[in-house]
């Protein structure tokens, strides 16, 4: 049997260093991990074609990339097939773009097994016309909600593998002193409800807001609404310094909503909630509204608070609280290091997608 090969394909690009949303960030993790049990590459897209290694991780951005119908995160390059030849396994990191369609026929016609996670986005692809879950040999869900969402309930391929987080590189500083600030990192996008977490800024706090702002009209009404509050926006922190932001911070926050400021829905809010776990690993207790995955993330009480969605008071509420109650929030701190290295680990999460690539090396997760 010739050596196990799992390629991790994401629709996206990664800059070097630079701090990418959770779904991006998710996908790198997982792949990182796993390279230190199986060879693994990961699959990403640019202009000009890159291939490097971190540690045992091959990372290999493919070039002449094209943007399906102008969608930014709906690539597609010539160059996916060769990057796919020496796969046993193909990991595809969403469901509904031509990328993933097109290496899931590939590996059907080669007789290579192909998975797939959905981590939120997608665009214009055959599965609009045509469903492809059949496709796949697995569905490989980051939490309860994801599989439940998608209709994958019951579905006997269907699996929920959770997330992990890098527990040597997210961690507690205790030189590092918290400081009178909450933080959001993310995407900056309506469906992230941003607003409601600069409405509801308490006195005595500031704000500081990480991310790639991706929708210009909601920056520029977030800096309005911020006008003369203690809010910092910061478009270009890289992993180092986002390490730092979650060591100094009071608590991080994540105010996701169904429905946006301007009245659009999505029952996909969050999918899991990257940030917030790699929050806890660094000690800082978390905020997140009551939707989606975020009460599977959060531990209501323990390691934070859990409030309705697009509702400034009860943020602002909770966030003075946790101002005025520095000992319990650091005690929220350690319980939801704990509760990352009990439940959201790589290893596990490489184990389990081993288990169901049905490698040899997986086994009982």
């Amino acid at each position: 049997m010739r050596e196990a090969h799992v390629v991790h394909l994401v629709p996206s690009r990664f800059g070097p260093g630079g701090v990418v949303g959770g779904a991006e960030r998710y996908a790198e993790e997982l792949a990182r991990a796993m390279s230190a049990r199986v060879r693994t590459t990961l699959v990403a897209f640019a202009a000009l074609e890159r291939r490097e290694w971190n540690g045992a991780l091959e990372i290999w951005t493919l070039g002449r990339t094209r943007y399906v119908r102008g969608q930014p995160h709906n690539p597609i390059s010539l160059r996916l097939f060769a990057a796919l030849r020496t796969a046993t396994i193909v990991h595809c990191h969403q469901q509904h773009i031509v990328a993933s369609s097109a290496a899931a026929a590939y590996c059907r016609l080669r007789g290579r097994r192909v998975f797939v996670s959905d981590l939120g986005g997608g665009g214009w692809d055959i599965s609009a016309y045509l469903r492809t879950d059949s496709w796949y040999h697995g569905h490989l869900h980051i939490s309860a909600y994801s599989r439940r969402v998608f209709g994958h309930e019951h579905a006997p391929r269907a699996h929920v593998i959770l997330g992990g987080v890098d527990t040597t590189r997210f961690t507690p500083d205790p030189a590092v002193q918290r400081q009178p600030t909450a933080l959001y990192v993310g995407r900056i996008l309506p469906h992230k409800g941003v607003n409601y977490l600069i409405e509801g800024l308490p006195p005595g706090l500031s704000l500081e807001i990480i991310g790639r702002a991706e929708d210009g009209a909601y920056l520029t009404h977030l800096k309005t609404v911020a006008a003369g509050k203690p809010v910092t926006f910061r478009h270009d922190v890289d992993d180092a310094g986002l390490v730092q932001a979650y060591r100094r911070a009071l608590c991080v926050v994540l105010p996701s909503v169904y429905r946006s400021m301007y009245g659009r829905t999505t029952n996909v809010p969050e999918l899991l909630g990257q940030t917030l776990l790699e929050a806890m690993a660094c000690g800082a207790p978390t905020i997140g509204t009551n939707v989606a995955s975020l009460p599977e993330v959060i531990a209501e009480g323990e390691s934070g608070f859990l409030v309705p969605p697009n509702d400034a008071g009860a943020l602002g509420e909770k966030l003075a609280w946790l101002r005025d109650h520095a000992a319990d929030a650091a005690r929220m701190g350690v319980a939801g290091r704990r509760r990352v290295e009990s439940t959201f680990t790589w290893p596990a999460v490489v184990q389990r997608c081993l288990t169901i690539y049905g490698l040899p090396s997986g086994g009982p997760g």
